[in-house]
């Protein structure tokens, strides 16, 4: 895929343009209604499709169909890291007006970010044929680590990354949140506020989870642009759904296992390009078995999380229902016996 320098600079002003609309529109801080984010969170999509269709229109569908694999999977992946910055939020105990200015900037940092380690990701694929054994075992590895995870019963916890303790150490912090200012100056000193501290939480965490999603999406495609763009408009509607699906993410159940699966084959399909580059005979994973194979592993995992979730509800409400009952008999009974006597 030949992309003109042209063409990357005309698409990240573009992209900085949409960001700059999001900005002015949503400048007043303001609670997120799910009406709000679900409008937001369709219009990334769209966006996203209709730049699909624009490189099946100007490329060829080869590229549209790695664009929107790769979207997929980065979206999918995305989600996952929408658990752990609501415990950031829960941490820094950031106020409900105040989350998708944090959500915002932050992602900008991380897609930041993410652009670098794609350009090292793409110079190193270039390079060298053999960085996808080390990618797809990788995934492979991290697949078993999500599965073991899954299983564990200890609950998560947001642990401090070694960049947001180096800030937190060297810079004076305000304690309290001074509205959407990020530094502000007291007896003539300038101090931080918690505003820019929870921004570098959620930027450089993301960045953690860039470390598997980077690979991921090199195994559906090396073009870089592609790997950029599909990473962009996976960030960029990931602060609407944060609002949208905050309240559902405790019923994806077996979301864990579902991406493990993903990033599992995914590694698997590193490893097979790596020996074909070899020059050994296996067999090929095609973008179209590739994008089927996601798709149906969401859908799956999505349906029986759902299923499992409302059975356990249903469950909970009899076991309360059944507690209910039980001390409405002891009591009749102790009062009987009161009665008697």
């Amino acid at each position: 895929m030949d992309v003109s320098l042209t063409t990357w600079l005309v698409t990240i002003v573009v992209l900085l343009a949409l960001v700059g609309v999001d900005l002015v529109i949503n400048r007043k801080p303001h609670e997120v209604t799910l009406k709000e984010a679900s409008l937001w969170g369709i219009g990334w999509v769209l966006l996203a499709v209709l730049f699909g269709i624009g490189i099946w229109l100007f490329s060829d569908g080869q590229y549209a169909g790695e664009f929107f694999a790769g979207f997929i999977t980065e979206k999918s992946l995305s989600v996952d890291n929408l658990f752990v910055f609501v415990l950031i939020m829960g941490k820094f105990a950031v106020p409900a007006q105040y989350q998708q200015r944090v959500l915002l900037i932050g992602i900008l940092l991380a897609l930041v970010l993410r652009g670098i380690f794609i350009g090292l990701g793409a110079a190193a694929v270039a390079a060298f044929s053999w960085v996808f054994f080390i990618f797809g075992a990788f995934l492979i590895w991290t697949a078993w680590k999500l599965v073991k995870e899954a299983q564990s019963d200890e609950e998560e916890e947001f642990e401090e990354n070694a960049v947001l303790r180096w800030v937190e150490k060297v810079t004076p912090t305000t304690k309290e949140y001074r509205g959407t200012k990020l530094v502000v100056k007291e007896h003539g000193k300038r101090l931080v506020t918690p505003m820019l501290i929870v921004m570098i939480a959620v930027g450089t965490t993301d960045v953690l989870f860039a470390l598997d999603s980077i690979p991921a999406i090199f195994g559906l495609t090396q073009e870089p642009y592609i790997v950029f763009t599909a990473n962009a408009f996976a960030l960029m509607g990931l602060r609407q759904l944060y609002f949208l699906i905050g309240g559902l993410l405790k019923k994806l159940v077996y979301l864990s296992y579902g991406l493990s699966v993903i990033l599992g084959f995914i590694g698997v399909k590193l490893v097979l390009e790596a020996l074909h580059g070899q020059g050994v005979h296996v067999p090929e994973i095609g973008i179209p078995v590739s994008l089927g194979f996601i798709v149906a592993t969401l859908t799956v995992t999505t349906v029986l999380s759902l299923r499992k979730s409302k059975r356990d509800a249903e469950a909970e409400k009899a076991a309360e229902a059944e507690a209910a009952t039980g001390s409405t008999t002891e009591s009749t009974t102790e009062s009987a016996e009161i009665e008697t006597r």
